[in-house]
């Protein structure tokens, strides 16, 4: 097998670099080698990327990947096939599993499984608090020593402001990010969308903007006090893009990710009662998506994120207010991303792709997300005019809650390299013949 990979006649373009120019990568022992013009191929195998963007690795830091306690809806395994299809080489896993990812050993058996799967990166996130029931503080510390890159409790905000900020406190101390869902509890208590018209014309209990916000600006006090690296996860209200931005002024150390669905969809969409338009944050209004697609023009908002949020068929075959909460997103992310953003004219390429590779790395403190000469060599390749439409049953996830059945997306990866190797290409997965087993 080669250990040198030419990828000739690609748009290179490497926003940590401020790199956007037609060149050759030349890829060696799992590095990036060369920038320019490339060698004699000699024995390296050669990818013609003509016509297609070739950028560092796409960073997705906001991924479920439901093991353990719920493979049926997804494995690790399956979620780093759906990650490498969707163009990712590393993602970040939230710890709302069954069990909860809260102590040492849970952290190393994400790893394990990461590595049996053989495919892109995977970066588990520990709990904040034991079993995310947001009373007592989980075991930071060892949990780092086994390669925890960040804390959240996701899909629950912690509601006790004490404890948040011993939190905050022990996060400064070991220099890694908390990433907070904010939903006030009380004020969501019960809701399944968004509290509005929408919701009161059908007869729908609501979750209010306000519960949302309230827990932002609450946890920015607390960062300002305490000089945490703050993150707020699923950036979804009008109000709380403009309160990190106000934070992020006041000089506090908070980024902030948002996912295409809040850039894409509206609370209307709930009017078929379709439970794969049942996530949390809820669909908002027009006016929080046109806020939200603003604080990323400005660069409110650091990160564009899937949260892909695998459930079983039979588990969103219910009525709505009683669906669970998710829909999936790693293999459609990137095209919904050019819908939302390039199409429009908010974004240029290198621009999306900074948001998806150089600043999840950045927050998560990982040394990915560059092309430079002597990195790791995690590469996508993507043809940015590749029209195709979405199909669930050709999906690598295990599960199928995806609204975007039928859509037409432009952009496409044709190609995943992680750490030189070759993982999907033109539709197919390659995983590694070594994996332990």
């Amino acid at each position: 097998m080669p250990t040198t990979l030419i990828i000739k006649n690609g748009r290179v373009i490497d926003p940590a670099a401020g790199r956007d120019e037609v060149a050759d990568l030349t890829i060696a022992d799992g590095r990036i080698a060369a920038i320019g013009q490339s060698p004699a191929a000699g024995g390296a195998e050669v990818i013609d990327a003509a016509g297609q963007i070739v950028c560092p690795g796409l960073i997705d830091m906001h991924v479920h990947l439901r093991e353990p306690g719920n493979e049926d809806a997804e494995t690790i395994a399956s979620g780093c096939a759906a990650a490498v299809a969707g163009g990712y080489t590393s993602i970040a896993c939230m710890p709302n599993t069954t069990p909860a990812v809260d102590n040492e050993a849970m952290i190393e058996f994400v790893y394990r499984q990461a590595a049996r799967a053989g495919l892109c990166h995977v970066y588990p996130i520990g709990a904040i608090t034991k079993g995310r029931e947001g009373k007592e503080l989980a075991e930071m510390g060892q949990m780092i020593r086994a390669g925890a890159v960040a804390f959240s409790d996701d899909g629950r905000g912690v509601a006790n402001a004490a404890v948040m900020m011993r939190a905050m406190q022990y996060a400064r101390m070991f220099g890694k990010p908390l990433i907070e869902h904010c939903e006030d509890p009380h004020l969501a208590e019960g809701g399944c969308m968004n509290a509005g018209l929408t919701a009161t014309r059908l007869g729908l209990p609501g979750i209010p903007a306000v519960a949302e916000e309230t827990m932002i600006q609450r946890d920015l006090l607390l960062a300002q006090n305490t000089g945490c690296r703050y993150h707020v996860a699923h950036v979804s209200t009008a109000g709380g893009v403009e309160l990190i931005r106000e934070g992020k002024k006041r000089g506090v150390s908070v980024t902030t990710e948002v996912c295409p669905h809040h850039l894409l969809l509206t609370d209307e969409c709930v009017a078929t009662y379709d439970t794969n338009y049942k996530v949390n944050p809820p669909l908002r209004t027009a006016g929080d998506v046109q806020a939200c697609l603003a604080g990323v023009a400005d660069g409110t908002i650091d990160c564009l994120v899937s949260d892909h949020a695998p459930h079983g068929r039979e588990d969103k075959e219910t009525d709505f207010p009683n669906a669970p909460f998710g829909i999936i997103g790693l293999e459609v992310a990137l095209g919904l991303f050019v819908r939302a953003l390039i199409q429009p004219g908010h974004l240029t390429w290198p621009a999306l792709l900074a948001k998806m590779t150089i600043a999840p790395a950045r927050v998560l403190g990982l040394s990915k997300g560059t092309l430079s000469v002597g990195a790791d060599a995690d590469v996508t390749i993507i043809d940015p005019d590749r029209r195709w439409q979405v199909g669930t049953a050709s999906f690598f996830s295990r599960s199928h809650n995806c609204p975007y059945e039928g859509w037409e997306l432009v952009a496409r990866p044709t190609c995943t390299i992680v750490g030189g190797r070759v993982c999907f290409r033109d539709g197919r997965i390659f995983p590694r013949t070594d994996s332990p087993a």
